[in-house]
């Protein structure tokens, strides 16, 4: 009898048809042919998350957690050969919760199995201690954790071939936090999403490539990372606290110039929430003494009503020659405290948007949250009179600006010199956002060819 086309498949063919579907899906196709029956048996990557199963809106999470417990352990029981990715993913609905003997003895099976990618996206008990064997998996390349507590062993040395580190939630002490940075040498991308235990970031990892750090940091500092390329800064700060107010002055200190003197290749930049607030404390310079030459992309969120964030917003384009993509949030704080700088006070157009030495080269620019307020515009005027190869803005008003008046900011924005002579409006479907296209946009430079 001819051979069905399924059993006539290579074995790594079977293999990578297996790898690009769910764990529950591919425990099934034992049943398509014989040569499929043990096939997922040797799967590398097991992945299981809430969609291994159907789950009912009225089942009680906690036989749902026992299902899932058993269904893990039957893979792990009847697979061999290695295991080289192993993630648990509660994501979608949040019902999944483990005990911590059951964890720990998927994390001791896992250990001997040629480990490489770990994800613990899951609750586990109360806050879950990573246990000891794990820190021996030297083959580790990809660690993700969630709500838990991480303790080193005191001799642990790091794990010497960890690209990519994770940490969302997760409790460790300052000295631990440090010394497991610095002793991943080969760390390339590095997350940090509340890290708790932790109050300062001392970044040495000369091999970083990627850094995203979401929490309440008092202070980041980069010893070693001179090969980032992509940086996303989302820093929460207490208005309140007397400590976050002597940050936010500086004093003489410039926190501007610490954070870019280590930032050379860097090529995108995102800096939310408060982040600019706190580097724009003490001096902030007119141009960074080294140029960020490789800067392709920046995302700020900026309060429009501190002239010490408008100057390093300024200060950023004025020292990025290369900058294609620029993005703007205008945050409006809701606080009770003064603002830093007060626009009204010693405040000077023609001092804070002066001409630039060299014309800013960005091409796209997107303005969100706007409301109409004078520095506002002023700083769209500054980027349509000095961006002679500007192509595009995108103005989004502000949720509490109505129709008539957003119609108004357009028009007065149309008004505005420019180096690269708007040529139509375009508006967008939902009407709260307006496109603006300049003559050196691809736009026209296309239908003029046709």
């Amino acid at each position: 009898m001819e051979p069905d086309r399924l059993s006539s498949l290579p074995d790594l063919i079977i293999e990578k048809i297996l790898s690009y579907i769910p764990i529950k899906e591919a425990v099934g196709t034992s049943v398509l042919s014989h040569k499929w029956i043990n096939k997922w048996c040797t799967l590398p990557s097991l992945v299981f998350d809430t969609d291994c199963f159907s789950i009912k809106a009225s089942e009680d999470p906690s036989i749902f957690s026992k299902k899932f417990v058993k269904m893990v352990d039957h893979v792990l029981l009847v697979h061999y050969g290695p295991v080289k990715v192993f993630k648990i993913c509660d994501y979608k609905f949040n019902r999944l919760s483990l005990k911590t003997d059951v964890v720990d003895r998927w994390i001791l099976h896992l250990t001997r199995r040629s480990i490489q990618e770990l994800v613990l996206e899951v609750w586990i008990d109360k806050k879950y201690q990573i246990p000891r064997c794990l820190f021996s998996c030297q083959g580790l390349r990809c660690l993700e954790l969630y709500w838990c507590w991480l303790k080193p062993p005191t001799k642990f040395e790091g794990f010497k071939n960890l690209k990519s580190l994770g940490l969302y939630d997760v409790t460790i002490s300052q000295d631990d936090f440090e010394n497991l940075i610095f002793s991943c040498s080969l760390l390339e991308s590095l997350t940090l999403m509340k890290v708790n235990g932790v109050s300062r970031i001392n970044i040495h990892a000369p091999n970083l490539k990627e850094l995203n750090i979401s929490d309440e940091f008092e202070d980041i500092n980069f010893d070693i990372a001179c090969q980032l390329t992509s940086v996303f800064v989302d820093l929460h700060l207490y208005f309140n606290s007397e400590n976050n107010q002597s940050r936010w002055h500086g004093g003489g200190s410039s926190n501007f110039l610490k954070f870019f003197n280590h930032l050379p290749h860097t090529k995108g930049l995102a800096i939310d929430n408060y982040f600019l607030k706190y580097l724009a404390a003490g001096v902030v310079p007119v141009k960074l003494p080294t140029p960020c030459i490789n800067l392709l992309a920046l995302s700020l969120f900026i309060n429009f009503d501190d002239l010490k964030e408008i100057s390093a917003a300024l200060c950023l384009l004025r020292s990025s020659p290369t900058l294609k993509s620029l993005t703007l949030y205008a945050r409006i704080e809701q606080h009770s405290a003064p603002p830093l700088t007060p626009i009204s006070e010693n405040y000077c157009w023609e001092d804070t948007f002066s001409k630039p030495d060299t014309p800013i080269q960005v091409r796209h620019v997107r303005m969100n949250n706007i409301s109409g307020f004078q520095p506002e515009l002023e700083f769209i005027r500054f980027l349509v009179l000095y961006s002679p190869v500007l192509e595009k803005i995108i103005v989004e008003r502000n949720l509490n600006v109505g129709t008539n008046l957003f119609t108004e900011i357009i028009e007065y924005i149309l008004q505005f010199k420019s180096a690269s002579e708007i040529q139509v409006i375009i508006n967008q479907k939902d009407s709260s956002c307006v496109c603006i296209l300049f003559k050196s946009s691809k736009f026209f430079k296309s239908a003029h060819q046709n």
